[in-house]
C-alpha cells in the first residue's frame, strides 16, 4: 500500500487500526478521537471491507502519445522487445510531435497495455449526474463500460437516473419517490442507504420539493450575493453599507 509523506501511517495500517477498534465495540466517534482523525475519515475506512479497495487508480493527464496508443499496443504485441527509439520513429512518421522522454514515460507507466484508464470517483459522479444529452460520444462509451463492469455499478447508475427524473416537479412524484426508496433499499449499496436515511429525516420537505413548482431559489440567490459582497469587503460591511450596495448594485 502507498505510504504517506513524512513516514506517516500507511493506508493499510490505518485501516487495520480503525477495524480493530470497531471489532472491539468502539464507536465511530470514539475511534476518531483515539486515532486523531476526522469522523468522516473514520467512516470512509469503516465502510471498506478490504484495505485493497482503498487504492486509487493513478490519474494521468492527456498527452501527445494518446492518439498513438492503439498503434503502440499493436506493435508491442507483435514485437515485445521493440526498442523505444524505433517506436518513436514510427509514430513520428504518423504525426507524433512529442519528445522521446514523454514516450518512454508513457510506456514505463504501463499506459499502453492498460485497457481501462483510471476513472476517479469524482469524474464518475459527474458522468452519472450529467444529462445524457450533454455527454459526448466518448463519455457515453466510458460511462457504459464503467456502469456495466459489475452489478452494483449497473444498479447505482439505474438508481441515479431514476432519481434524476424525480427532480422535475410532478404531482405523482411523491408516490414515485416511495417506489424509488423501496427499490434502493433492496440493493446492497451502503452509501445509497445513507442517502435514504437523510431523506427520511425531512421527508415532507423532500416531497414538497419534488411535487411543487415553487422554490426558494431566488431567496438563496440573494443570500449568496449578500455573502459575496461581505467577503469582498473582508467581512467589515455594516447593514447600511450592505443595503446601499445591494440596492444600487
Amino acid at each position: 500500500m502507498r505510504r504517506l509523506d513524512g513516514g506517516k501511517t500507511t493506508t493499510l495500517a490505518r485501516w487495520q487500526q480503525v477495524h480493530d477498534l470497531l471489532d472491539a465495540g468502539v464507536g465511530l466517534l470514539e475511534c476518531a478521537r483515539r486515532l486523531n482523525l476526522a469522523l468522516n475519515t473514520v467512516k470512509r475506512y469503516a465502510r471498506v471491507d478490504k484495505p485493497e479497495q482503498m487504492r486509487r487508480a493513478p490519474q494521468y493527464r492527456p498527452t501527445l502519445v494518446d492518439p498513438y496508443r492503439e498503434y503502440l499496443r499493436k506493435r508491442r504485441a507483435e514485437e515485445p522487445a521493440v526498442p523505444v527509439l524505433q517506436l518513436l520513429c514510427e509514430i513520428r512518421e504518423r504525426g507524433y510531435t512529442g519528445s522521446q522522454n514523454l514516450l518512454y514515460r508513457y510506456i514505463t507507466q504501463g499506459r499502453v497495455e492498460d485497457d481501462r484508464p483510471g476513472l476517479s470517483p469524482r469524474r464518475l459522479a459527474r458522468l452519472l449526474l450529467a444529462r445524457p444529452d450533454n455527454l459526448k460520444p466518448d463519455q457515453h462509451e466510458l460511462l457504459a463500460k464503467t456502469t456495466g463492469a459489475c452489478p452494483e455499478m449497473s444498479a447505482l447508475a439505474a438508481l441515479v437516473r431514476a432519481f434524476a427524473r424525480l427532480l422535475v416537479p410532478a404531482t405523482d412524484n411523491a408516490d414515485r419517490l416511495q417506489e424509488w426508496i423501496s427499490t434502493a433499499e433492496k440493493v446492497n449499496l451502503p452509501n445509497v442507504h445513507s442517502f435514504i436515511r437523510g431523506l427520511r429525516l425531512d421527508l415532507d420537505a423532500v416531497r414538497a420539493a419534488l411535487t411543487s413548482d415553487y422554490h426558494n431559489g431566488g431567496t438563496e440567490g440573494v443570500n449568496t450575493k449578500t455573502k459575496l459582497i461581505k467577503r469582498q469587503m473582508y467581512g467589515r460591511a455594516g447593514f447600511h453599507l450592505l443595503r446601499h450596495r445591494i440596492l444600487l448594485g
